[in-house]
């Protein structure tokens, strides 16, 4: 298996890139990974460890402020095309990148491609619950408009990897909404309802914003407005959390004495809502695994987001996604 790494992107590239791909050679068999950047400062990076790591080297990079769509097609050897180049030539089997979401939302599309009979592909974290299992949630932001019929793509695709990848057994799908009733939300939503509730997926109704943090569902489906709006809220909050935590323990001695006593669970607490922790963001619906890594990604995060890539691989999940909406597809034309 080869998975090709855009080494440029990101708030701390090249190092925590590189870092994270010696992890996952180390501890994931039969893997090698292709590092697209500077070869320069890669290999200063890789400090002579390069066991199943090759280099394509480019001193063109897209960066943060660029205009997505523009910097995909004028920057054509950009080291975050280049490694969607890569897996569109089947010399990879998938990429990942924590630069510029936009940016690699256009070339996934325009240089991957996306899987026959999928409209729009989705943006897809998996995010922390209490009981530690997580939940997906899908699109935060790929599309930030959507149709009834791409909610239950989004289901489909987001079971699919559930089953696959995280090893759950008919995952339970839920519509974000604004009621668990059945008839609440808009003319979206409404139609969404109807059409998943005859879908080939565990749909089990209506979901309240409130509650996917409870591990209500395995998956969550909404247009990309209402998650992106709800994974920047879910962000926002736990970090005001821990601000207003760290001003309250060193508020006083006695509060910081408290703060040394409860540091080692406060660490695993923040360490259990960093949903870093399950990888990056896949974008599902392109005809092999795209994965986002947050743009802050140190190298633990890199690792996660390769090691959910070679998870993909190795369960076919293009492949059943491919195979489940062709059957979708069939059954509504008979």
């Amino acid at each position: 298996m080869r998975i090709a790494i855009d080494a440029m992107g990101g708030d701390h590239a090249p190092d925590e890139i590189v870092s994270g791909a010696l992890e996952a050679v180390s501890r994931i068999s039969d893997l090698n990974i292709t590092l697209v950047g500077n070869a320069t400062k890669i290999k200063a990076s890789l400090n002579g460890a390069a066991k199943n790591i090759t280099i394509i080297h480019t001193d063109e990079v897209i960066t943060a402020d660029d205009e997505p769509v523009r910097a995909v097609r004028r920057k054509k050897n950009a080291s975050l095309v280049l490694t969607a180049k890569e897996v569109k030539e089947g010399k990879a089997d998938a990429c990942i990148s924590a630069g510029n979401t936009g940016a690699l939302m256009s070339a996934g599309l325009f240089v991957v491609g996306r899987i026959p009979g999928i409209d729009r592909p989705a943006l897809s974290p998996t995010l922390p619950t209490m009981d530690g299992k997580g939940f997906l949630l899908l699109d935060v932001g790929a599309n930030v408009d959507a149709k009834a019929h791409h909610l239950v793509q989004y289901a489909i695709m987001g079971s699919v990897y559930s089953e696959k990848v995280r090893s759950i057994e008919k995952p339970r799908v839920g519509l974000l909404n604004v009621g668990t009733e059945d008839g609440k939300g808009n003319d979206l939503t409404k139609k969404a309802f109807a059409q998943l509730s005859a879908a080939p997926v565990n749909f089990i109704g209506n979901v309240e914003a409130r509650d996917i943090l409870g591990g209500v569902a395995d998956v969550i489906v909404t247009d990309g407005f209402s998650g992106n709006i709800a994974l920047k809220t879910i962000e926002g909050t736990a970090m005001t959390m821990f601000s207003m935590l760290k001003e309250t323990f060193m508020s006083s001695m006695k509060t910081k004495i408290a703060a040394g006593m409860v540091k080692s669970d406060l660490s695993g607490l923040k360490n259990k809502l960093d949903y870093s922790e399950y990888g990056g963001a896949g974008l599902f619906g392109l005809a092999a695994p795209v994965i986002k890594a947050h743009g802050s990604s140190n190298s633990r995060a890199i690792y996660n987001a390769i090691k959910q890539a070679a998870h993909m691989v190795d369960h076919h999940v293009t492949d059943t996604i491919q195979s489940t909406i062709k059957d979708l597809d069939k059954g509504e034309n008979e």
